[in-house]
């Protein structure tokens, strides 16, 4: 291949000079790697000192490792701990435990929870003994007239019981009398300080179911209006049905209507003792009807009417809600009733012995005088 005509060989043109200089550099560079290989190859003394150093370094690490995480059969059988160098707890303050809410009610609470579900402390419930003898706690009606007697004002004289308001007596002795008690003296009981009687006009008989007037009924009144006493009468029911309860006050008003009564006109309805009667299966509901058809006729009629009965028979016997439109009559022999509710009228004792009755008196205090009425 043909050259183009200016070029110039410059190779040609190299000296002896530039030549050796191009050696010794040559050399020089070689010599250099030389160096630098052989320095790679064998460490200097600090790259080892710094080696051994990270050796030591890595060694005490191990070393307290094994201080910190002694071997588990030197913890068992060969370690010089105690359980208070275990309590890790110490490394948090101490805290006030709060318990939380148990879902089981407490002792204290069990015991607080029966103190007002007693029935004998709530206040609300008043204790009534049934004809078989049983107890029995009844819850007292918030809707029914409560008594406001305040029976520290209560004074028994001589087994006449008398209240007193304000230093001034204002209670009346009463004594309720039938043919048990045979010829009755009402001079001498006027005399014993009784201010008032309740003469049994009659009864209707607990099997039979006839009516019978009392054998000294019309004695017994005469005289008593002759002593000066005031007059009261009663009827002993066994009826069944409300047109007997009719009849029964019928009857009554046909034998007091040419006497003077100035006390009321009582309903007794009540159980026989160790005895069976016609009433025993008649229903609360049918026994209130009765006693409302009887005191309505006593009413209509212009009389007071009055409504007798023990405690049970009163709470539990009858519905005084549809009853309490009439006085009450209480029957409980204590020194100071429990019965919650309004009465007027209360027989306190069937065991008196008083002037003018040869046996035992059946004694009673009314707290007003039905007579002023």
């Amino acid at each position: 291949m043909r050259l183009p005509d200016d070029y110039e060989d410059h190779g040609g043109g190299l000296t002896p000079t530039v030549i050796s200089a191009i050696v010794a550099v040559t050399i020089f560079v070689a010599v250099i790697l030389t160096v630098v290989l052989i320095m790679n190859r064998q460490p200097t003394s600090h790259q080892q000192n710094n080696t051994a150093a990270q050796t030591e370094n890595v060694q005490q690490a191990e070393n307290n490792q094994t201080d910190k995480y002694p071997d588990t059969q030197d913890l068992i059988t060969g370690s010089t701990l105690t359980p208070s160098d275990l309590d890790f707890w110490d490394m948090y303050p101490e805290t006030t435990a709060t318990p939380l809410p148990s879902a089981e009610p407490s002792q204290k609470d069990n015991k607080k929870e029966t103190a007002e579900a007693d029935p004998s402390t709530d206040g609300k419930h008043t204790l009534v003994t049934n004809r078989d003898g049983k107890e029995e706690w009844v819850l007292i009606s918030p809707y029914l007239p409560k008594h406001e007697y305040d029976f520290t004002k209560l004074v028994c004289q001589s087994d006449l019981m008398k209240y007193y308001q304000d230093g001034k007596l204002t209670s009346y002795v009463g004594v309720d009398i039938s043919k048990y008690q045979d010829y009755v003296d009402f001079l001498k009981l006027k005399k014993a300080g009784v201010d008032f009687v309740m003469l049994r006009v009659g009864a209707r008989g607990y099997g039979s179911g006839q009516i019978v007037l009392d054998d000294y009924f019309v004695d017994n009144i005469k005289r008593a209006t002759d002593a000066g006493l005031q007059i009261g009468v009663y009827f002993t029911s066994q009826a069944i049905t409300e047109e007997e309860a009719v009849e029964e006050s019928n009857i009554v008003l046909e034998n007091i209507k040419d006497y003077k009564i100035t006390y009321p006109v009582a309903f007794d309805m009540s159980f026989v003792d160790n005895d069976t009667t016609r009433i025993e299966t008649v229903s609360r509901a049918d026994k209130t009807k009765i006693t409302k058809a009887f005191l309505d006729t006593i009413e209509a009629a212009g009389y007071k009417p009055l409504l007798y009965g023990d405690k049970e028979w009163l709470i539990k016997e009858i519905d005084l809600s549809k009853l309490s439109a009439y006085d009450v009559w209480l029957s409980q022999m204590e020194d100071v009733p429990d019965y919650p509710y309004r009465f007027t009228m209360w027989q306190y004792a069937n065991d008196v012995t008083i002037d003018g009755i040869a046996g035992y008196a059946n004694m009673n205090i009314s707290f007003i005088d039905y007579s002023e009425k």
